[in-house]
């Protein structure tokens, strides 16, 4: 009789959070269908900023419109207004991996839905040298001690300054190898935390959020996205189940 196994999705969601749960992070999770106040609005994102255009977006056609969440930072922003509500004041630890959506072209690094890991610390003297460190530990915990890891200079509303983070993906179509960006990172802006009413001259903050599906491609050598929402069974039994 065949046996059904946990999607490789799953699997790694799992794998990551223990890997950050292990220096004191907890899982945070929010609704997928995401109001504009949560989702743009209090992350510092323009009101003309391009990832509200519908070829970036996907809208309803509500009053007043909702979106389908474009990235898991919305659950930081509901998980700092939470707390801030229940007087918890800093420090805040928590991942917040989930589905998120973009209204783009496929290809094969490139989907129109796919799963984001979220990652928020909030507290005094935080500094992005606490960023780095925590990135650097988390790659070479999942990804194995010799991965390649290089940050770069980027632009995010909601992080300044901000950072794009590649891993080398030996993997990548073609046989080469090339780097492959995998997180989007930075200091939390202070007017995302002006916005959920922290006090932005006592904490600081660093965030950092990158897709699943990336990850396990670097992992495994997997070269195209779009094999894990293919249906294929196959695939998902391709991979080693880990049962927590």
């Amino acid at each position: 009789m065949s046996v059904g196994k946990l999607h490789p999705i799953t699997i790694a969601t799992r794998d990551i959070a223990e890997v950050f749960e292990r220096i004191g992070f907890t899982v945070a999770s929010g609704p997928e269908l995401e109001d504009e106040w949560h989702n743009f609005d209090a992350l510092n994102i323009p009101a003309t900023h391009s990832s509200r255009d519908m070829q970036d977006t996907f809208w309803t056609k509500e009053s007043p419109p909702r979106v389908l969440r474009t990235q898991t930072s919305s659950v930081q922003i509901r998980y700092m207004e939470e707390r801030i509500k229940n007087n918890i004041l800093p420090p805040y630890r928590i991942i917040a991996p989930g589905k998120v959506f973009r209204n783009e072209a496929t290809d094969a690094t490139h989907e129109a839905q796919f799963y984001q890991n979220e990652g928020l610390v909030v507290g005094e003297d935080i500094t992005m040298a606490h960023l780095k460190g925590t990135l650097n530990m988390f790659f070479r915990e999942y990804l194995g001690p010799d991965a390649r890891v290089r940050f770069r200079p980027s632009y995010f509303p909601f992080t300044e300054p901000s950072v794009e983070v590649d891993v080398w993906f030996s993997g990548a179509t073609g046989g080469k190898g090339k780097w492959l960006e995998v997180v989007g990172a930075g200091m939390v802006h202070p007017n995302v935390l002006k916005n959920v009413g922290i006090d932005q001259k006592r904490y600081r903050g660093f965030a950092f959020g990158g897709g699943i599906e990336r990850l396990i491609m670097v992992k495994y050598n997997i070269p195209d996205i779009r094999l894990f929402h293919a249906g294929d069974v196959r695939f998902v039994h391709g991979f080693e189940q880990k049962i927590i």
